[in-house]
């Protein structure tokens, strides 16, 4: 028993000691790349900078939902940034006539239901979509500290490099940056995802443009969820000052 006791104790303190290991060599590699922490330091400068930036800013939005290919939905909105940093929206639409029931009762329940759980699906997209953009400033530092963060050249492009991070915010997503040396500024963001269950994907794609003081926003937002088969794309535009 005690032989036992001892060999299991051993084996515990190996594991501890090569995550360790690990965890050391990961943070050894970090420190060899001055690039990486400079590019990591200045994507969290340009984040803070901007949000500060536009919460001067109104904007209109376009939100435009799909389901199987064909166009659902349209919505108008403008938009500002509230005290708390989050946004705030106000419709621009005409209020939407009700449309007259058809059918029989119970194919009015069921058309019901399923416009509810796409409507929820599709808030929870958007929920999970406000987690990843703007990215977050701790959890970049915390992923570059754990060695989940690539640095790469992007294609055709010099003044613009290429950041992939692994784990992000759930196991096994990923997000693709690619930043603009010199402009200092998000050229666009692509997410592989999922909702609940990692079965139950979702992509997302943005695009970032820059206002003639300088500051950079998300142009357009296109989200995907895979299982679901429903789309969802963003698009902002008339920038005023408030």
């Amino acid at each position: 028993m005690k032989n036992t006791t001892r060999r299991i104790l051993r084996t515990t303190l190996a594991t501890l000691l090569a995550l360790v290991a690990g965890a050391i060599v990961v943070s050894s590699a970090n420190a060899q790349n001055p690039e990486l922490q400079q590019r990591v330091a200045e994507i969290k400068q340009a984040a803070a900078k901007n949000k500060q930036a536009l919460a001067s800013y109104s904007w209109n939005e376009t939100i435009t939902i799909s389901l199987k290919g064909e166009q659902k939905k349209q919505e108008h909105f403008q938009v500002r940034l509230g005290p708390d940093g989050k946004s705030q929206k106000t419709s621009l639409d005409p209020p939407a006539e009700a449309a007259p029931p058809s059918g029989g009762r119970l194919k009015q329940h069921i058309v019901a239901k399923k416009k509810e759980e796409y409507s929820d699906y599709a808030n929870d997209m958007k929920a999970l979509a406000q987690q990843y953009v703007p990215p977050d400033g701790a959890l970049l530092q915390q992923a570059y500290a754990q060695g989940n963060i690539t640095l790469g050249p992007t294609a055709g492009a010099p003044n613009q490099v290429q950041l992939v991070v692994h784990n992000y915010l759930k196991p096994q997503d990923s997000m693709t940056l690619v930043f603009d040396k010199e402009q200092k500024a998000l050229v666009s963001v692509e997410i592989a995802s999922y909702m609940s269950d990692p079965k139950d994907a979702m992509t997302l794609k943005v695009t970032f443009s820059r206002l003639p003081d300088g500051t950079n926003h998300v142009s357009s937002v296109v989200m995907d969820g895979v299982s679901k088969q429903l789309n969802i794309a963003t698009q902002n535009s008339n920038y005023q000052h408030v």
